[in-house]
């Protein structure tokens, strides 16, 4: 079975996703066991991160957005 490409939202999702694991010291066991590898627990702070990082990012293009219009 041949991988989809990734879309650039996906890639963007997946580079955050890996940087969070790496912040709460999970990447190397993300390396060695896959995503499927991570505690509910492990997985839902990181989506939880990812979560308020998307809220911040939305915010700040807001705010931008609504700064250039003036």
């Amino acid at each position: 079975m041949r991988k989809k490409e990734l879309t650039e939202a996906e890639k963007k999702d997946l580079q955050m996703k890996m940087e969070i694991a790496e912040e709460l010291g999970l990447l190397e066991k993300v390396e060695k066991m896959g995503w499927k590898g991570l505690t509910a627990r492990e997985s839902g702070k990181i989506g939880g991160i990812m979560g308020q990082r998307k809220i911040e990012e939305r915010k700040k293009a807001i705010y931008n957005e609504e700064k250039i219009s003036d």
